[in-house]
């Protein structure tokens, strides 16, 4: 279905990243991967998903808070490969601390990784599509794209934030073959949100185990955490030839939590 499509997947050496990286390439997709981790592991993942799927896989190290690094990876993906066709923005931190307590270095590191760097991303890998007449853009968002939960303001200032670039992208590509759509998962067991049960419980001064059942599931009328096979799905059917009239859209992944 992708075969001949370069895809760039931030944030994808583990977790969500990297199970839409996999669906990607398992479509056909050429990848760019971007992310941290061990060399060695991130090497082997890499070597693995250009092995599995048959499809080129380059890396990219870029560090998604610096404007110049991001550059360098679109970069890297026009002289590899010849210019993006599909753009995941998936890279994200989270910290989790009432306000009055928040530290600035930690707001400035979220707005930046979690919503400036999907700008600069798209603003870079857009022109490319316009010449093709055809691309996708799909920003991960979040459930907080849509409510908001208390102790994550700068996680959820950028995921509303996210919510609105894509709308806004969305109606100025919309005439060159380009769609622009976010998915917003609810919680899911990624090491994102494995690091942030401890913060939560130190947080609102409860167990772990509560956190998960009284804090994260509790809105999930579903009461079981989303799967990164379902995103992975997701984002696959929106790169494919019948999703052409969906943009534009804000696409809850979320077990019903913003059904309520």
């Amino acid at each position: 279905m992708l075969s001949g499509k370069t895809a760039i997947v931030t944030g994808s050496t583990s977790g969500i990243g990297l199970g839409i990286a996999t669906a990607l390439a398992a479509a056909g997709a050429r990848l760019v991967i971007n992310g941290l981790g061990d060399a060695a592991a991130v090497e082997a993942e890499r070597a693995r998903l250009a092995a599995d799927h048959g499809v080129e896989v380059a890396y990219s190290g870029a560090d998604m808070s610096k404007p110049e690094e991001i550059a360098g990876m679109i970069a890297l993906a026009e002289e590899r490969f010849g210019g993006v066709d599909i753009l995941v923005n998936n890279a994200g931190i989270q910290h989790v601390a009432p306000i009055e307590e928040f530290p600035v270095v930690k707001w400035d590191a979220i707005i930046a990784i979690n919503l400036t760097s999907a700008f600069h991303t798209t603003r870079l890998a857009v022109p490319a599509m316009k010449r093709k007449g055809w691309g996708r853009v799909i920003n991960i968002a979040s459930a907080h794209a849509l409510v908001a939960s208390p102790f994550k303001s700068a996680y959820v200032a950028a995921k509303h934030g996210i919510a609105g670039l894509t709308k806004t992208v969305a109606l100025e590509v919309a005439e060159h073959g380009i769609t622009v759509n976010a998915i917003c998962p609810g919680y899911v067991m990624t090491p994102l949100v494995e690091k942030q049960i401890p913060e939560q419980a130190a947080a609102r001064g409860i167990s772990e185990d509560a956190v998960v059942r009284d804090v994260l599931l509790a809105a999930q009328s579903t009461k079981r955490f989303v799967e990164v096979s379902e995103l992975a799905a997701l984002a696959a059917f929106l790169c494919s030839p019948a999703s052409g009239s969906i943009t534009g859209a804000i696409l809850p992944v979320d077990g019903g939590w913003t059904a309520h």
